[in-house]
């Protein structure tokens, strides 16, 4: 079987009223499925997804008295770990480098703290977060790819502030292997 992308990326969250109210009235996309599971143990899940565009979704759980799942946590996935903010997040196409552009100004009308444009050579990019302390991005390819991309090689150099660390020391430790 071909692979078709993705159906859905399944996330959590805390609060799910503020979640949906980000994603429907902040980024537009439109709530395709919400269910309330009643869970035999005790508690409930509310779960919803929205459509992000070319029947892909984003779905997110909050689980309410639930035995075994804490009633607090970071939905943000990063901190929790103890990574830069890039290192887990979730990029939507916006489709031309215009409707970047008009996407960053939507978003800062609304009250969002958005990147500047970010230009990765093959790519324009702008990074935001969600309630959540999810990094998102709205992004658009610049070119095709060429053979020469599939290549592993140092291509340009960062900084951990660039990558959404503002403080090095913030970081975990890394576990012993």
């Amino acid at each position: 079987m071909a692979s078709k992308g993705f159906s859905h990326i399944g996330l959590s969250t805390l609060d799910l009223d503020k979640t949906r109210d980000f994603y429907v009235n902040v980024l537009g996309f439109k709530p395709v499925r919400s269910d309330i599971i009643p869970i035999h143990e005790g508690g409930q899940i509310r779960h919803i997804f929205f459509d992000t565009g070319r029947d892909q979704l984003i779905a997110f759980m909050e689980a309410r008295g639930v035995p075994g799942i804490p009633a607090e946590y970071d939905a943000g996935i990063n901190r929790g770990l103890g990574v830069p903010s890039g290192f887990y997040h979730f990029a939507f196409e916006a489709g031309t480098e215009a409707a970047l552009e008009d996407k960053r100004r939507e978003l800062i009308a609304k009250g969002v703290k958005v990147t500047e444009v970010i230009d990765h050579e093959w790519a324009k990019s702008i990074y935001f977060k969600d309630p959540n302390g999810i990094q998102l991005e709205f992004c658009t390819y610049t070119r095709n790819f060429t053979d020469e991309d599939a290549q592993m090689k140092a291509r340009f150099q960062m900084s951990l502030e660039g990558m959404g660390l503002d403080d090095a020391s913030k970081l975990k430790p890394s576990p012993k292997r």
